[in-house]
């Protein structure tokens, strides 16, 4: 069981590496939409630039949930370290390993996700980090671009460019700001009520 865990060590230590490159690949690809997006509004192409400015919002989106799962895998690599190290395997722990060794060869990352799950179930003292990791992937999952994020990358680049918008693409009102911002304040007030639960 120990070697068994040591591979898939190695592997989660893989795995994670490979989650942060291809997040540094969804950046640079969220650079290029802002130069097609910045070209588009020098050349008056309203419409190509909100497309642009939806890729680029998704890819963000993409580029966060990756780095999201990195960090759990790496979590996780941390606490089978520990398992290894202190010979603290438990017997349910091999049908884990079993799913996770699959589920690493697939690169599926809804596959990676659900394995993290079980191994962190295994392991009786989550810490606060693994509950915040778990919650905002869970809340970052939606298919869907927000309009308010799409008009304030567009409003960012043409700022950045020195261009104006025309008044049809007008800029956000300080309530479409506000709304953004609102995300992060729901997600820091859940994970504070689910760490008291822990310690509950």
């Amino acid at each position: 069981m120990a070697a068994s865990l040591e591979d898939s060590l190695f592997r989660l230590k893989f795995t994670a590496k490979t989650l942060r490159r291809q997040s540094v690949k969804a950046g640079k690809e969220i650079e290029s939409e802002k130069k097609k997006i910045k070209k588009a509004i020098q050349e008056g192409n309203d419409d190509i630039a909100r497309i642009h400015a939806q890729s680029a919002t998704r890819k963000q989106s993409e580029r966060l949930n990756l780095l999201k799962l990195a960090s759990r895998v790496e979590a996780v690599a941390s606490r089978v370290q520990t398992a290894v190290t202190m010979r603290q395997v438990s017997g349910s722990m091999g049908s884990v390993v079993k799913g996770m060794d699959r589920a690493l060869d697939t690169m599926n990352t809804e596959q990676i996700s659900l394995i993290m799950d079980k191994f962190e179930q295994q392991f009786e003292d989550l810490d606060a980090s693994a509950a915040y990791y778990e919650t905002t992937t869970q809340s970052a999952s939606a298919l869907d671009t927000p309009q308010e994020q799409v008009d304030l990358l567009l409003q960012q680049v043409a700022d950045e460019a020195g261009l104006e918008l025309r008044h049809d693409m007008a800029e956000p009102s300080v309530e479409t700001r506000q709304k953004l911002a609102a995300p992060e304040e729901e997600v820091e007030d859940a994970l504070n009520e689910r760490l008291r639960a822990l310690r509950g």
